[in-house]
C-alpha cells in the first residue's frame, strides 16, 4: 500500500510525463524519473533469494529492476519486487508508476 495521497502521486507523475504525446512517452518520462531518483544499489529480497538492485531498464513489458545475485542477473517487474525495509530514496517514483499504470 502505497504511503502517498492520490494527489501526491498525480502530481509526481504529471512532472514525469510533461510534453508527452502518448503512453509510450509517458512510460518513458516516468521511466527516466526512477532511474534519476531511486537510490541504487540496494538490497531487496527476490523469492526468499537476497538479491541486489544493481540498476532499473525499460523493457517493451515496462520498468523493470536488475536483480544481481554473484554473477547472476534477472530482471524483475519493478512493480513486482518487494522492496525492503527502509525504502531506499526515491521510491515514490515507483508508486508514482504504479498509479499511472492503474489509471492507464
Amino acid at each position: 500500500m502505497s504511503s502517498f495521497s492520490d494527489a501526491e502521486l498525480e502530481s509526481l507523475v504529471a512532472e514525469a510525463v510533461v510534453d508527452c504525446y502518448d503512453e509510450h512517452e509517458q512510460l518513458s518520462g516516468l521511466f527516466a524519473m526512477i532511474q534519476d531518483n531511486l537510490a541504487v544499489p540496494f538490497d531487496a529480497e527476490v523469492l526468499g533469494v537476497p538479491v541486489v538492485v544493481r540498476k532499473v531498464d525499460l523493457r517493451s513489458s515496462g520498468i523493470v529492476a536488475i536483480c544481481h545475485r554473484g554473477r547472476l542477473r534477472q530482471a524483475v517487474g519493478i512493480l513486482d519486487l518487494p522492496l525492503p525495509d527502509p525504502l531506499p530514496d526515491g521510491v515514490q517514483w515507483i508508486e508514482a508508476y504504479r498509479w499511472w499504470v492503474a489509471g492507464s
